[in-house]
């Protein structure tokens, strides 16, 4: 086991404008597990990303953690690409590595490979402001896939890209659960990619439904 939630709510703010982002969540991740979890916009699904990451703390019940799943072991892919833009693409792949110690080449070697499982080599010189908005959400997954973490959170990774890139950011992310035997959980609106992993799970209003729930 990785992370599990037992009960895991979230709230933001107090009194009569509280807002309620996840209720009472109970989720198991263990190493080499695929969820997906399905649901609109505002259902909830970035929030309990947060929570898994240990981004947040949850307002009541508990989210509990591997001891020996270090902050470095989980690897979140936002929303947005949170790119440095005073880096060039292969600078802020590297980066994460760099923060750990890591030598500068190695560091971008192991850089250069995840651009390329994303299909992405070739941007590794470019600055963020010299790229599109799809090309900067694949060199997001790159930086994450180049760490090699445990836990790999995905927050709708495909969700700004064309199917056909979309899908290969998929295959990027599986490719490299695969070979490390991490986990893999992403969250999605789209049941196409919902269908690539094992487990789905739905949100809805907050609340994480059963497998047995989800259409």
């Amino acid at each position: 086991m990785l992370v599990s939630c037992a009960g895991a709510a979230l709230t933001f703010g107090r009194g009569p404008q509280a807002v309620v982002a996840v209720h009472g969540a109970d989720l198991e991740i263990r190493a080499g597990d695929r969820l997906a979890v399905v649901g609109p916009s505002g259902s909830g699904k970035s929030s309990l990303l947060h929570l898994l990451a240990g981004l947040e703390q949850p307002t009541s019940g508990t989210v509990t953690r591997a001891a020996a799943l270090g902050p470095y072991d989980i690897g979140l892919v936002f929303q947005g690409d949170s790119l440095i833009p005073a880096l060039n693409v292969v600078e802020n792949t590297a980066l994460p590595l760099v923060l750990t110690d890591r030598p500068e080449g190695e560091a971008r070697r192991c850089a250069l490979a995840a651009l390329a499982l994303v299909d992405a080599a070739d941007l590794a010189d470019r600055l963020p402001e010299e790229i599109s908005g799809g090309q900067a959400q694949r060199v997001a997954a790159a930086r994450v896939l180049a760490r090699a973490p445990r836990l790999i959170l995905a927050d709708e990774p495909t969700g700004r890209l064309d199917h056909a890139t979309g899908a290969h950011v998929l295959d990027a992310l599986l490719t490299a659960a695969d070979r490390t035997g991490a986990a893999l959980v992403v969250t999605t609106h789209d049941p196409a990619v919902a269908a690539r992993l094992t487990v789905r799970r739905g949100m809805r209003d907050g609340r994480l439904l059963t497998p047995e729930e989800v259409s």
